[in-house]
């Protein structure tokens, strides 16, 4: 981190500090975590060697003295803790724990042959909970929210078994019980197959044909465990197999114990569940010790963790010691890489996407990682298996982190003797021949539309909600519609009304679902010209292309006069080329789409079915009209895509360079050169919450 200038360090601590705070509003506050707790845990150590390096650039907004995430945009009503619920620093290594209890030993200036004892637990991946009992009886409970307010969840948390509703007569009068809600392994697999079911049965009841995604299910147990919780309706939570796990305590008007252990073992006494796995260890030796053994049994454990929590066990101690911004200094969290786990790769399996690439998928025998059922992992490509080595047979390693999809990390049986795999060179859908373009790695089938399995993926695509949006027309149902041969190509859509009798008669469509589901498709008879053309997949030709495409041409016959003649003449290519955003990538793929007989005849089927109104970009009055914006780095709210949108609707013309034309640079986390070009340029950068500024103020 010292090989940056000071500069460079002080505009990385600012980009950090946002990103940072950005992921902990996404797993604290919306439930909704964006990286792997390995990423986040990754930018946090960056935070703080930058912190170390260069300690007079530390930031008022330091990520180090914030915990959790506001609760300002929360529908429940707010709670301020009367002492602040803190987090804890993190230890990633052996070495990181031996300098803890080091470092508590200086502090205290204790000898090194004197014993400095802990307490060790596993720390259990949920929800920071309060529970606070006056007189003994439950009064209130919140959670954690960013340390110093919370949410009130005291109605749903009286539904929970594990937290008793009164303590016993031997109690403080004033006592707050701290632990984490959580969700078991296994309820959490029953709680979304239960989700699934009741989705059908609702869509039976009103005789719609059931769509899988249309129902939301939770990504994971911690994500069921904190979305079932804040619930505004309290019987909603009632209804989930929400437990409780205490850890600690807040506010007390008495201690019943001079130790973490006495106090916690007073806790559990008084009817809250406590982790089998608390001891109170003398030495580091000890706390490692204990640590490899929760991470050998972390897989089969009936909850997910995440590391172990060390505490010095002597309260007086803890006094002593006190805190720092946000974390005490009694405490550490020694967390556990990403989870791995070994099995066997069963067999490789082609699978044909929508815009014909090969995607080896390896299946394995299923074994569980990071609190997850894995059985299939995919291999990405062909480069990958012969960077792996990887045949049906072989040992492999896999790891998942966080939420991440799961991967093969290593071959354990690499030397084996055994034939090496053959990628195939032609289509399993529909045997035409697969190749890699010059400069790709992906290996893709050449068939286009009369290929299957791209057909199905196609389709999906065409009536996804980014394309054509037509409600109804799930994958169930083009895969039903498909197998019947009534639905071919993108133009048949607009034929099922024919069918309306046939499939009246078949399981699982109602008169009601299927008069929905045409109408569905009739709505959209005339579509937005840059969603027609993005719908139909063409390679390179994504949904921001799509629009710079319309934009220039207003019509999609003006657009295939062009792109149908590019390849032959150099006028209409430089004409494509021309357009900004458009590369001589796109020029091809479209050259290669009209230039195939099929894709012609499916153009031609459909814009008989469909009419499209001429493009047009509606264009508010705002202060970036006729200026060039380049947006660069991250955007931590919106897609790339949006934005771009978002500055044409402005009269702003996005670029993807910064030059001396460019009125505006929007940068996000992780610019690089852009941003210092445009400083050397004199250029005005904005972050992204003054961009949503001018966008809200547009006339």
């Amino acid at each position: 981190m010292t090989d940056l200038s000071e500069a460079e360090a002080a505009n990385r601590l600012m980009r950090l500090a946002k990103l940072i705070a950005h992921h902990n509003r996404r797993y604290h506050a919306e439930d909704a975590p964006e990286i792997s707790d390995a990423d986040y845990d990754a930018l946090v150590r960056e935070n703080n060697a930058l912190e170390a390096a260069f300690p007079h650039l530390v930031r008022a907004d330091s990520p180090n003295a914030q915990v959790g995430a506001s609760v300002e945009a929360s529908p429940l009503a707010k709670v301020p803790h009367e002492k602040r619920m803190m987090s804890l620093d993190n230890a990633f290594a052996d070495e990181d724990v031996a300098e803890f209890v080091a470092r508590v030993r200086r502090y205290l200036n204790i000898a090194e042959d004197a014993p400095v004892v802990m307490t060790a637990e596993d720390k259990i991946d949920g929800l920071s909970l309060s529970i606070r009992y006056e007189d003994r009886q439950l009064v209130r409970a919140a959670t954690r929210g960013d340390g110093q307010v919370g949410e009130d969840v005291t109605p749903n948390v009286r539904h929970i078994s594990d937290i008793p509703q009164t303590l016993p007569a031997d109690a403080p009068d004033v006592f707050e019980v701290r632990g984490e809600v959580y969700m078991a392994k296994a309820d959490f697999v029953a709680l979304n197959a239960r989700l699934m079911q009741e989705g059908e049965a609702n869509a039976a009841a009103k005789g719609e044909t059931f769509d899988p995604e249309s129902v939301r299910q939770f990504a994971n147990p911690r994500n069921a465990a904190a979305g079932s919780l804040r619930q505004k309706d309290a019987n909603v939570t009632a209804s989930r197999p929400l437990r409780f796990l205490a850890h600690g305590w807040g506010v007390a008007s008495a201690l019943p114990g001079e130790s973490q252990m006495d106090v916690m073992q007073a806790i559990g006494r008084w009817g809250f569940p406590l982790s089998e796995h608390l001891l109170r260890l003398d030495t580091v030796a000890e706390l490692l010790a204990h640590y490899r053994a929760i991470e050998r049994l972390r897989a089969d454990m009936p909850y997910d963790i995440d590391g172990v929590v060390y505490k010095v066990d002597r309260l007086d101690w803890q006094e002593r010691l006190g805190f720092v911004a946000k974390a005490p200094r009694w405490a550490i969290a020694h967390k556990f890489p990403a989870e791995q786990a070994q099995t066997d790769l069963i067999a490789i399996d082609i699978q044909v996407g929508r815009t014909g690439k090969l995607t080896p998928v390896g299946r394995l025998t299923p074994v569980t990682v990071g609190g997850v059922v894995v059985s299939n992992v995919t291999l990405h490509n062909r480069d990958e298996i012969g960077r792996l080595g990887v045949r049906p047979g072989d040992r492999v390693l896999v790891q998942r982190a966080g939420d991440v999809i799961p991967q093969i990390v290593d071959n354990l049986t690499r030397e084996v003797e055994r034939a090496s795999y053959v990628f195939p060179d032609h289509c399993p859908a529909c045997g035409s021949e697969a190749v890699a373009e010059e400069g790709e790695v992906d290996v893709r089938c050449t068939a286009g539309l009369i290929c299957p399995a791209q057909r199905i993926e196609r389709l999906r695509h065409f009536v996804s909600r980014g394309a054509l949006d037509i409600d109804g027309l799930g994958e169930k149902s083009i895969q039903e519609f498909f197998e019947l041969g009534w639905l071919h190509s993108p133009a048949d859509i607009f034929r099922l009304k024919e069918h309306r009798q046939e499939l009246l008669g078949r399981e699982g469509w109602k008169e009601k679902s299927v008069d929905n589901l045409l109408a569905a498709i009739e709505d959209r008879r005339s579509p937005d010209a840059a969603r027609l053309l993005f719908a139909l997949g063409i390679r390179h030709v994504g949904a921001v292309t799509a629009r710079d495409l319309m934009k220039a041409f207003v019509t999609l016959p003006a657009l295939r006069e062009v792109a149908e003649s590019a390849p032959e003449d150099p006028a209409a290519r430089e004409r494509l080329v021309a357009i900004d955003g458009i590369g001589p990538a796109v020029v091809e793929a479209l050259g290669d789409f009209f230039h195939e007989t099929h894709n012609r005849e499916v153009w031609d089927d459909l814009l008989g079915q469909v009419s499209p109104p001429p493009y047009v970009v509606e264009v508010r009055a705002s202060a970036v009209s006729g200026k060039t914006i380049v947006f660069t780095g991250k955007l931590e709210t919106m897609s790339r895509e949006e934005a771009k949108a978002q500055a044409e609707a402005l009269g702003a013309r996005a670029a993807g360079s910064v030059s001396a034309a460019t009125g505006l640079v929007v940068a996000g986390p992780g610019a690089g050169s852009k941003l210092k070009k445009a400083a050397e340029l004199g250029i005005e950068v904005i972050d992204e919450a003054a961009w949503a500024e001018i966008v809200k103020s547009a006339g």
